[in-house]
Formats: structure tokens, sequence, C-alpha cells
């Protein structure tokens, strides 16, 4: 039995005229359905229409019972970390470069009828809780549906860190830093850095280092369930950032910890989607030069 939602959220990048115009458009497809609409407050903003209902991100996910982002992985992440614990999920229309999580095209907004009619495949990512230690006190938490990553500071120098799974160490390392990737998050920066692409439903972890000084550091694969830990073991600085959106200054003896989020993100995308087949296309596998 497919859920009946009605209550519907809609989110948009709007920094130029085209995506404001599909953003109007959108509306106006939902509005034609006689949904509750409610629209993100900076998005609302750059709508220019009257009469809209809004709410601000850190509450909006009360309110719905379905998503709708407009633009690239980027703002779909971002969109994503909110309203993951309120269990909303969400439809991601690509107005971005790749858009592997963002599959309804711009050219077939259409689509999102079908969706909502029903039409759809349903698919749970699992998202990173990560939690930045010092000195026994926690500093940060934070949400990743990507990944985390731990890399040097402002100078081109190599970090020293110690890696540890659920208690054991796996290695001590020298390098630009290292990326700890859901696989939702290892056909991203993972990637560039050569680690392997992770089919989305499996439950594992990928470990990549960046740049590492010993060539044969080379990527693990992990179970899920694992606790992952960072441990800075140099005086350079160096930072934690998540999903390459928010950014946080570590020093040595802080730690990252690393866990597998209780909170999964559900995805919506248009009957018949093939992983493989988005691979082939967004990766331009097999295109000859």
């Amino acid at each position: 039995m497919k859920a009946v939602m009605t209550r519907v959220g809609l989110f948009g990048k709007y920094g130029d005229r085209g995506g404001r115009e599909l953003l109007q458009r959108l509306y106006a497809l939902l509005e034609a359905r006689a949904l509750e609409i409610t629209v993100e407050e900076d998005t609302a903003a750059a709508l220019d229409l009257a009469g809209v209902t809004t709410c601000p991100l850190d509450r909006i996910g009360e309110t719905i019972d379905l998503a709708i982002v407009l633009g690239g992985d980027g703002t779909l992440l971002g969109v994503a970390r909110t309203l993951a614990p309120h269990h909303v999920p969400m439809i991601g229309v690509n107005a971005g470069r790749l858009g592997f999580l963002a599959d309804v095209s711009t050219d077939n907004i259409g689509m999102i009828n079908h969706i909502l009619d029903g039409h759809y495949q349903a698919e749970e990512r699992f998202l990173l809780a990560a939690t930045i230690v010092r000195d026994g006190q926690t500093l940060v938490e934070r949400l990743a549906l990507n990944d985390a990553v731990v890399n040097k500071g402002e100078l081109a120098r190599l970090i020293e860190f110690e890696t540890y799974v659920d208690g054991q160490l796996v290695s001590g390392s020298r390098a630009d830093g290292v990326i700890i990737a859901t696989p939702t998050g290892s056909t991203a920066y993972a990637m560039s850095a050569g680690g392997p692409i992770l089919h989305p439903t499996l439950a594992a972890i990928v470990l990549v280092p960046i740049c590492p000084q010993t060539l044969s550091n080379r990527p693990i694969v992990v179970h899920s369930g694992c606790r992952i830990e960072i441990v800075l073991v140099s005086d350079q600085s160096a930072h934690v950032t998540f999903d390459g959106q928010s950014n946080f200054g570590v020093r040595n003896g802080d730690r990252l910890i690393v866990c597998r989020s209780e909170t999964p993100l559900t995805l919506l995308h248009p009957e018949g989607r093939n992983h493989y087949e988005v691979l082939r296309q967004k990766l331009h596998w097999g295109r000859r030069v």
C-alpha cells in the first residue's frame, strides 16, 4: 500500500531566473492537485507568489509528509539532514550537474504527477551520525548523508591521525586526510579520491585515505554497524567537514566518532529507475570517444 501524501513541502535552489521559473511551475503543478503546500521560507522569498504558506527550514519537517527539492545533489543534501529525523520522504528534481540523488529531470517535471499518484520506487539511505570530542567533551554533533571528512588545514602539509574500528587500531596514517562515506557518498568525494562505488542498499561504510604518504594505504570497506574513530595525533591544524557544507577546526588529541544514524532517509524515485543505468549515464561508462 502506497502512503497518501497530501501535505507537501517545496524547497529550491533559486539563485537564478531559471530556478525561479521552475519553482513556480512546480508550485502550479502541486496547486492543481489541491495539495496542502508549504514552501520553505527562503525558497518562498524567490517565488514571487501571493498567499503562499511558508515555514523555516528547521521547523518545516513537522508540518509536511513529503518534500520536493529542486536543485542539485548539494541542495538535496542540506534539506535531507534536516528532514531525516522527521521521517519525511523526498523527491529530487535535478537542476544541478550530476544529480545522483535528484533524478527527476527538469525537462520532465510532469513525472511528479506519476509519483504523487503512487507510481514510485521508495529507497532508504542511511546517514552518518558524527561527533567531535575534545578532552572528553562533545564539541559538535552532526548528521551526514554523503560523508564526514578529516582534511588538512590551510598549509599544504600532511596531517597524522589514527583510525580505529570498534575500538581496534586499523592504522596510523600520514596523509592529506580521510573520507568516511556512506554508499550514497561513495559516488561523491570518495570516488574522486579513488574509493569504490558501493550499491546504495549496502550496509557498509567506506574509509578512503586522501593522498596517503604510504602508497599501500588503500580504501577499506567496513560494516555500517561499526563505530569508527579518527584521532588527530599531530600539531598541524586540520578540519572536519560534513557533506562538504559545514566545517569545524580540530587539533591534536581531538576525536571524530562516526556511527550509522538510527534515522534513515527515504528517497522516492520514478518507477523503473535502474541504479546501473544511472551510473552509466552520469559517469559516461561505455561512451565512445
